[in-house]
């Protein structure tokens, strides 16, 4: 039995190949490779499918969380809200421009941050609230950004996982004052290597992000301040260009699956399906189920059984070694903890077939079943 991937890269390129291969060959035969044209119609195109004034292409979506952080002033001091329930990059630029990260639980049926436990983790030394749209679903940012307003406190969207994701009429970046985006391969939006980029309706903080990326210069070689080399190389810009016009076409496969994936698994024993929010519309970077019994069996039958599932994420932010001297504890964030024990990500991506849809719903059906037994 032929094997599901849990993401299959090459059935995308294979879809969209003349397009990829005509991108790369013109940035080789023009052997303009970093900035130019490529970057910046790449920026033009893609502020205007997230509905902002501008967006500044950078070398990753990291580079976009720390450069954004470093261009609103947060630094040595400071504390920046977030989420236990996300990859570290989301949390290693609030260590590295020296501000502390402060750990807020999530909701368990969204797995966003909740919007109700913010108020209680500001102090006098919060400057930001970082929120994550994690698994392509937005956060709650009405009532974020009420918080973020009452207290005079800056809105940074980690939208990684969020290209195009829609929250009350509103993409990422209309919401928050700026929202960092990662291109890596396996994003909603991929390119062949690392990439990132910020939106933002700011046209000072845009200009000080392109300026921070490209070492300070206000020429060649005059500098007004330290920057740093984490532009988007024009390779990346026009592989992406080349797959953005076919986004919003992937993104509503995406939900078709995702749909189909909820229909068939609600009301299943042993398996809780993801929720959206009202007015919300998901874009399913990550179909993640919550499993009740031994997921560790669920996951390695799956395996046998040649589907393959993961976990996003198994080992919450505060209980990591990297930020051990933050003192977090087991049983500091009960939901975080309980999703983080309990979920399964399973395949998904624009060229699902219904059969394998179908293949992955009567297999995992029958290993819950059988385990449960």
């Amino acid at each position: 039995m032929s094997k599901i991937p849990l993401v299959d890269l090459k059935a995308q390129y294979d879809s969209i190949k003349p397009d990829i291969d005509a991108a790369i060959a013109r940035v080789i035969a023009n052997t303009s490779f970093i900035g130019g044209r490529e970057v910046s119609a790449f920026e033009e195109a893609f502020a205007a499918f997230q509905g902002t004034k501008r967006c500044v292409g950078l070398a990753s979506g990291t580079a976009a969380l720390w450069l954004s952080l470093k261009a609103l002033g947060v630094g040595a001091g400071d504390e920046v809200i977030t989420t236990p329930h996300t990859f570290i990059a989301t949390v290693e630029p609030i260590e590295e421009v020296g501000a502390v990260p402060v750990f807020v639980d999530i909701d368990p049926v969204t797995y966003n941050l909740d919007p109700a436990r913010i108020e209680a983790a500001i102090t006098p030394r919060t400057k930001a609230i970082m929120p994550v749209h994690l698994y392509g679903q937005m956060a709650a940012m009405d009532a974020i950004m009420e918080t973020a307003r009452r207290h005079n406190l800056y809105v940074i969207e980690d939208a990684a996982q969020a290209h195009g994701a829609v929250y009350q009429g509103k993409r990422a970046g209309q919401w928050g004052h700026i929202a960092c985006f990662s291109f890596y391969p396996g994003k909603n939006l991929g390119a062949y290597g690392d990439a990132g980029a910020i939106c933002t309706n700011d046209d000072a903080l845009a200009d000080k992000i392109a300026k921070l990326r490209d070492h300070g210069r206000t020429s060649k070689y005059a500098h007004d301040e330290i920057g740093f080399g984490e532009r988007l190389d024009s390779l990346q810009a026009a592989i992406l260009g080349a797959k953005l016009p076919h986004l919003a076409e992937w993104t509503e496969a995406r939900r078709r699956c995702a749909a189909y994936y909820t229909q068939a698994l609600s009301g299943l024993g042993g398996i809780t399906t993801p929720r959206e929010l009202p007015d919300s519309q998901a874009v399913y970077h990550i179909y993640c189920i919550a499993v009740t019994g031994d997921r560790a069996a669920v996951l390695a039958e799956l395996k046998n059984r040649n589907i393959e599932a993961g976990i996003h994420y198994p080992i919450p932010l505060h209980l990591q070694a990297a930020l051990a001297h933050r003192g977090g504890r087991e049983g500091d964030f009960p939901n975080t903890e309980h999703a983080a024990r309990s979920i399964i990500s399973l395949p998904i991506y624009p060229e699902l077939k219904i059969e394998q849809l179908n293949r992955v719903v009567e297999e995992l059906a029958d290993v819950v079943a059988a385990l449960a037994r």
